[in-house]
């Protein structure tokens, strides 16, 4: 199934109605070939009535300029120093750029508005060195933009702020989604850029905790690519402000923003903050909280009984989902195999059920097996089958899909569990 298509679409709705997405496209992604597409997928999240606020670069169209007019600008990103003459080719740039970026969402029946909506000031002296006019995003007028996302308008930010006397700063785009996305309390931030996600040491990273990206960049920041750079520290800076998920992807790529947006593996790099991390691998103070958690499913023979020292012994399997410090609900991973692995001892406490946290477990232990590069997860069942299977995408299998050891303890427990297997996509 492509991640385009509307039945894996519609599953997104519910959790996506009425949010607002900041989506941040690098100067030279606006003039691809591939910006009308991305205008395209712009618009069906907009169908979905998702709330979408755009920010453009200007970089590439700065130094495209600077070129015709044989001029060296003194800083084309946004953070360096901005002299006057880089100020007035960052104007020209950036306006044209936004009145392209209107011009396609016209084309496509959107309506848009550019405004005075980032109020910034100068970027000052650092080091020792002025900035001139390079500034910094002091406030943003939220009020002003919720007014358009409540009419359907997607706000266009240009990488440009104004202070109370009139005055333009050249800004940094990243910075300003940045910004956009704290302000407005955004569920996403999408970054894209020219390459396919977070590459460092020649590796695309997939998905990671924000803390994870903080120690990464304390240890490796100089292996990553400058612009890549600035997403990576810009992303957690966003999750550390609240957002919960920030996307950094291939804006050249067909149908990227809704491949990652709209399916579980993404093609680029996601950055994600609170969900995750109530989620921990369980310690042996939590065998106890196990035991009572899953006491009451037990008894109904929804979950196979369990020992004290069966958990012990596999404990490392097992995962706690903490809420204000409690447990609330548990999950484990078994490897069964080099390509197999189960799920097993999902359970969520009655208090809180409905809100989502069983499939949140589901999604990361589905994560973590790919970790692992297993290539199918298997979940043994005898009640909850059909919540794995509408809820998860798992497809009923056989015992015969279990290895030898696991089918021979399957046959022993005499349970009769429906078995269900889930292919994994390759991280």
């Amino acid at each position: 199934m492509k991640p385009t298509d509307l039945r894996e679409i519609l599953q997104y709705i519910p959790r996506f109605r009425e949010k607002i997405f900041v989506i941040s496209v690098d100067g030279g992604i606006v003039t691809s070939e591939n910006f009308a597409n991305i205008l395209l997928d712009i618009a069906v999240l907009r169908s979905l009535n998702i709330r979408v606020a755009l920010v453009h670069g200007a970089a590439a169209q700065i130094s495209a300029l600077a070129a015709e007019q044989g001029l060296q600008p003194s800083n084309l990103d946004g953070t360096g120093i901005t002299d006057a003459a880089t100020l007035k080719l960052a104007l020209t740039a950036s306006n044209r750029l936004t009145h392209e970026v209107l011009e396609g969402l016209s084309a496509i029946d959107l309506r848009a508005a550019s405004c005075n909506a980032l109020i910034a000031h100068p970027l000052g002296i650092i080091h020792g060195v002025d900035h001139l006019l390079t500034g910094k995003v002091e406030r943003v007028d939220v009020e002003m933009l919720q007014g358009l996302l409540a009419q359907g308008i997607v706000p266009v930010m240009p990488p440009l702020g104004f202070d109370g006397d009139g005055r333009t700063f050249r800004v940094n785009s990243d910075s300003v989604a940045l910004e956009l996305a704290k302000a407005l309390n955004a569920a996403k931030l999408i970054f894209m850029g020219t390459q396919d996600g977070l590459i460092c040491q020649g590796k695309l990273i997939r998905q990671m905790l924000v803390a994870d990206l903080d120690a990464l960049l304390a240890q490796h920041k100089n292996e990553f690519e400058p612009t890549i750079l600035s997403k990576a520290q810009h992303a957690a800076a966003a999750c550390r402000a609240g957002v919960p998920r920030v996307h950094i992807i291939n804006g050249r790529v067909d149908e990227a923003l809704l491949a990652e947006v709209f399916s579980n593996e993404g093609i680029g790099t996601l950055i994600h903050a609170n969900e995750y991390q109530q989620i921990r691998r369980a310690m042996k103070k939590d065998v106890r909280a196990i035991l009572l958690l899953t006491k009451d499913s037990v008894e109904t023979e929804e979950l196979v009984k369990r020992s004290r020292a069966t958990i012990e012994k596999s404990l490392a399997d097992f995962y706690i989902f903490e809420t204000d410090k409690n447990p609330v609900a548990c999950v484990a991973l078994h490897q069964l195999d080099p390509a197999k692995a189960e799920l097993a001892c999902l359970y969520v406490s009655p208090l809180h059920e409905n809100q989502g946290i069983g499939q949140k477990l589901i999604q990361f232990v589905e994560n973590k097996a790919r970790e692992l590069g297993m290539a199918e997860l298997v979940v043994l069942s005898t009640q909850a089958f059909t919540y794995f299977q509408s809820k998860a995408g798992f497809a009923e299998g056989s015992p015969e899909d279990l290895p030898p050891p696991r089918r021979e303890k399957y046959e022993q427990s005499g349970r009769h569990s429906k078995v269900l297997i889930k292919k994994l996509a390759p991280k």
